[in-house]
């Protein structure tokens, strides 16, 4: 068996330590603030993460970009010159261009290195969510799984990644086309806070308003103890948009309310931030497999 490479995106938000020690690699998109391109870097080298999402309290707006066609080439073929296949596991098509770019470029880098595999697969969800795939991945290839047969299990288990979180301004989704919702629900969302889920195709999906904070939070420990299993066994990701209070808080909540192993929590990256806003916090843990589908 070909060794191969698990390989994420900027999206996937797992910190260098996680990183490191699922021998995970990522390829980095970009972001532009004031008329500057960064790379999103998940270590915030180049700006911190307080400067970052104190840019967005003031106002300034950040623009996205997806993976470069140019920098997925440049990995793919570093890799076919070291004799490694790819696993690329990508941020939800739906919110994302990363995995169709993806499947362009290894298309043409397999057409070159006839022995070499590159799987992209759809993530179905970003951040953490598809931070849990990942790791997923890693945990299979040590087992001795192959790359063919991780991809058929990443595929058939992606919706069984449950998302739910709440953020401080919807706005930010909204503009970046990030939600899907009725135009009913954005009407008067004053005190009020967004219930979001990602459905099926990978989509945020809000799914119902909660008054106030302390609420939001209570109807996320509530969403895991109806879709999550097993969860006395399982490690619930919770990551947050520079709002340490708030996310301590959540954490709390979930360890007593859903009596989970353990919680872990740290930042969204730059990308997911830039659309989802500061004072957004999301919770996922593993559970049923989430059938429904956003209306727009």
């Amino acid at each position: 068996m070909r060794e191969y490479l698990i390989l994420g995106d900027s999206t996937c938000d797992l910190n260098k330590e996680i990183r490191e020690q699922y021998d995970i690699d990522y390829v980095q998109m970009n972001y532009v603030l004031e008329g500057k391109e960064y790379p999103a870097s998940l270590d915030w080298e180049e700006m911190g993460v307080h400067e970052f999402y104190n840019a967005m309290r003031e106002g300034k707006r950040i623009t996205t970009t997806q993976v470069p066609a140019e920098t997925f080439l440049a990995k793919f073929n570093e890799c076919a010159e070291k004799g490694l296949d790819v696993l690329y596991v990508g941020c939800s098509s739906a919110l994302s261009g990363s995995v169709n770019t993806a499947n362009v470029v290894a298309k043409e880098v397999m057409e070159a290195h006839p022995e070499m595999k590159i799987s992209c697969v759809d993530a179905r969800n970003s951040s953490f969510g598809q931070g849990i795939q990942l790791m997923w991945a890693s945990d299979q290839k040590k087992a001795g799984k192959t790359i063919e047969e991780v991809t058929a299990f990443l595929e058939k288990h992606r919706n069984c990644v449950n998302q739910c979180g709440t953020v401080a301004d919807l706005s930010y989704l909204k503009r970046a086309g990030r939600v899907t919702a009725s135009s009913a629900f954005f009407g008067n969302l004053i005190g009020i806070k967004p219930i979001l889920i990602s459905d099926a195709n990978g989509q945020n999906f809000a799914i119902k308003k909660a008054k106030g904070a302390s609420n939001a939070k209570m109807e996320i420990v509530a969403y895991l103890n109806e879709v999550g299993k097993n969860l006395e066994k399982q490690t619930v990701y919770i990551s947050h948009a520079d709002d340490e209070k708030s996310v301590q808080t959540l954490a709390a909540m979930v360890k007593e309310g859903t009596g989970c192993k353990d919680v872990f929590t740290d930042y969204i990256g730059p990308i997911v931030g830039a659309s989802v806003g500061p004072g957004t916090v999301i919770a996922y843990c593993v559970g049923k497999e989430e059938t429904r589908v956003g209306e727009a």
